[in-house]
């Protein structure tokens, strides 16, 4: 339903360098060679696996030199899909996998439920380093046994985006501080909304219905799966209240009606179509780059997520059980993911860390973006990624379930079926896709 955080990552980082990306994962299509250097003990090659842009190249080189008997190599593809395809067919191969897998946010969980699969890196000193990131960055690769798969590179912690001209013309405040006090939980998200839209017709409050989903089922305690990985379907009434909601909101024209990505979404920040959305960090880049001049200074960001936080991208690097070198392995996903690469990381690319010292870093929290009204984007996603809370539990088909919702959901959205049908269809669908696929 959307393309990866880091398939905007070129565009991104060349339309601004204040972007804050989330990431993704890698591939075999592209190899890359990071250099040699001398000698010192046996030969190690180590092969790490991500896609589009991780911003490491320099990091294998520092590496290499402070190791110079290791020897680093990337496969990067150029698409989730490529990377996914190929970690797919290695796996169930038994062979082929790198050293390092680099693992999106929003598909770990798949593998949590594979993890004799993946190295327990607790056996190479995870205990030791998990104060390293925030707790829920490191619930998010940990299996129900404790077992720890993968440690974690960036996030995508969320805020609201506005439009303080909307905003001015509804009535609203503009002010960043006054905004978040308006919508500390959904409710009172959509009630504002219904009062913008009443003074403000020809706009809606947010683009999509389908991604103001995707941000409040994030939040449930349970969505999808019990914690004991059942399916729950119509068992678990959160999930109908939070589908309800944001239909009542379709029928009273607070969504755009707009596909995310679409090239009619794109266009759209170009117009008045739309006055909020949920928006982490990196997604500052694809507004900025969208909106171009016509945008700059309209849009805002307010330190407030309705009903707490949450967490929109980020990934893992994990260590396959078919490594022949897991120490060594293990040993470099250690450190391309302390706190010191993490900055050097966001410098380069603008990958938000998930290690609690970066944000002590001048060039992390004291990051203004003078697009969004220099707008203090660092404090700004620091105290969004302490308010997330890693609460819901994530069963193994979780990913391929939500694609059933989302696509229900855009048929509403666009007036293509009735509400309770769609409901209904995306229940029947994501039930087969959950037993008939169950521990596939």
């Amino acid at each position: 339903m959307r393309p990866s955080a880091r398939q905007c990552s070129a565009v991104i980082a060349l339309a601004c360098s204040l972007t804050l990306l989330a990431a993704g994962c890698g591939g075999n299509d592209q190899e890359s060679s990071a250099g040699s250097g001398d000698d010192d003990g046996p030969r190690v090659e180590l092969t790490i696996a991500t896609f589009n842009e991780f911003g490491y190249s320099d990091l294998y080189r520092e590496y290499e030199g402070l190791h110079p008997n290791i020897k680093i190599t990337e496969r990067r593809a150029e698409t989730v899909d490529d990377h996914v395809k190929n970690l797919e067919t290695n796996l169930a191969a038994g062979s082929g996998m790198a050293d390092i897998e680099a693992m999106e946010v929003s598909w770990i969980y798949k593998y949590l439920a594979k993890a004799d699969k993946f190295v327990d890196l607790r056996q190479y000193g995870a205990d030791d380093l998990k104060e390293r990131w925030l707790d829920w960055k490191v619930a998010g690769a940990t299996t129900s046994e404790g077992k720890i798969i993968g440690y974690g590179t960036d996030i995508g912690p969320e805020a609201i985006c506005y439009r303080k001209d909307l905003f001015a013309k509804a009535g609203l405040p503009t002010d960043r501080a006054k905004v978040a006090a308006l919508f500390p939980d959904w409710d009172s998200y959509f009630a504002v909304g219904r009062r913008f839209k009443s003074k403000v017709p020809n706009s809606a409050w947010y683009d999509s219905a389908v991604l103001t989903w995707e941000a409040m089922r994030n939040q449930l305690i349970q969505a999808y799966y019990s914690n004991q990985d059942r399916y729950l379907g119509e068992e678990n009434p959160l999930l109908k209240k939070t589908w309800d909601q944001i239909v009542r909101g379709t029928d009273d024209g607070l969504s755009a009606k707009l596909p995310a990505w679409s090239p009619a979404w794109t266009k759209a920040f170009r117009t008045d179509a739309f006055a909020t959305m949920a928006c982490p960090g990196w997604l500052l880049g694809v507004i900025a780059d969208n909106a171009g001049s016509y945008g700059k200074g309209k849009w805002d960001v307010a330190n407030v997520f309705p009903g707490g936080g949450g967490n929109w991208g980020g990934s893992y690097l994990t260590v396959p059980a078919q490594s022949p070198q897991p120490g060594e392995a293990a040993k470099l996903a250690a450190w391309l993911t302390a706190p010191e690469q993490q900055i050097k990381v966001f410098k380069k690319v603008g990958s938000f860390p998930s290690t609690v010292d970066a944000y002590d870093a001048p060039q992390v929290k004291s990051q203004v973006n003078p697009y969004f009204n220099n707008a203090p984007v660092g404090k700004i996603f620091i105290d969004r990624a302490k308010n997330v809370i890693l609460k819901q539990h994530k069963g193994p088909r979780d990913g391929e379930i939500n694609q059933v919702f989302t696509e229900a959901l855009a048929r509403v959205d666009e007036g293509k079926q009735k509400p309770e049908d769609a409901w209904r269809q995306a229940l029947n669908a994501s039930e087969k896709a959950a037993n008939t696929r169950k521990g596939g």
